[in-house]
């Protein structure tokens, strides 16, 4: 274990958002604001102009470093919201956002880039977190390139309408390394300075293939960027628990836990509190070893 608390110093610790350096010299929260009808996690869903003001200040109050807004469930089977809708909902709630919390750095999960776009030329959103790493939109990484933010590169296989129905892979570890190595070169090519990597546990990926990943997390410290993970309250825990998402909670800071032992530097969850205790109990474990 001490091999990884070496490897991490080589880890770029900043990311410039707009103009901010944040620094992950620690492991950083990344707090889930959903401006959607049909997220999986009931509890996570917000659409009232009250609801998105309070789940704003809760996310920064418990200590998040980020808050994450997206407006299309990417959960299994989840309906195809038009462009023209998800920026409406986008609108709406980062113009909250700008208006309750102007200092927060935000995040757009979106993977359409004249979204990205709209969310960072109008409302200055500081990063863009893309689940399709460019593959629902051809145009994601030029505009990123042009836009200068930070890029969350997840691996999804398949799209959210089916990524469930029959997930495979001959080696997904060394599947998903290959992915992440052609997409970074892609990026860098085009300029792109700030990356971040997310395995995408339960996107396209079975049970077996969620564990295996997080088994092997700390190997993706080999691309040497900072790598984000996000398992809360997902189906990889509740399935294997035979408990709903609304009983995931301890699962998910186990599995927290354990990412943060393998290097995580982003945990992206719904229980900020939570996940902010991970992250002091684990750090100071490392100051003692």
């Amino acid at each position: 274990m001490q091999e990884l608390f070496e490897m991490k110093e080589k880890i770029s610790k900043y990311l410039n958002v707009g103009g901010r350096l944040l620094d992950f010299s620690e492991p950083r929260v990344m707090g889930i604001l959903n401006v959607t009808p049909d997220s999986f996690y009931a509890e996570s869903r917000t659409s009232e102009a009250d609801a998105i003001a309070a789940r704003a200040h809760q996310i920064l109050d418990e200590g998040a470093a980020i808050v994450d807004i997206g407006a299309y469930s990417s959960r299994p089977g989840a309906e195809v919201v038009t462009p023209e809708e998800e920026m409406k909902r986008l609108r709406k709630g980062l113009e909250i956002l700008r208006r309750e919390t102007p200092d927060a750095v935000v995040s757009v999960d979106t993977f359409r880039a004249d979204v990205a776009r709209m969310c960072v030329e109008e409302y200055g959103v500081a990063i863009i977190n893309d689940i399709s790493g460019g593959e629902l939109d051809e145009n994601m990484f030029a505009t990123i390139a042009q836009l200068g933010v930070p890029y969350i590169l997840m691996h999804m296989q398949g799209t959210p309408q089916d990524m469930q129905q029959a997930p495979r892979y001959d080696n997904v570890l060394s599947e998903v390394f290959l992915y992440f190595a052609r997409k970074v070169q892609q990026l860098r090519d085009l300029g792109v300075k700030d990356i971040v990597l997310d395995p995408g546990f339960g996107f396209g990926k079975t049970l077996e293939h969620n564990y295996r990943l997080m088994a092997h997390l700390e190997e993706f410290r080999l691309f040497e960027l900072p790598l984000l993970v996000g398992v809360s309250r997902k189906s990889m825990i509740y399935r294997l628990l035979d408990v709903t998402p609304q009983e995931a909670l301890n699962g998910t800071t186990v599995l927290n836990t354990l990412a943060l032992m393998k290097g995580a530097d982003i945990l992206r969850v719904h229980d900020v509190r939570q996940a902010v205790e991970a992250v002091k109990l684990v750090e100071t474990m490392k100051a003692n070893s």
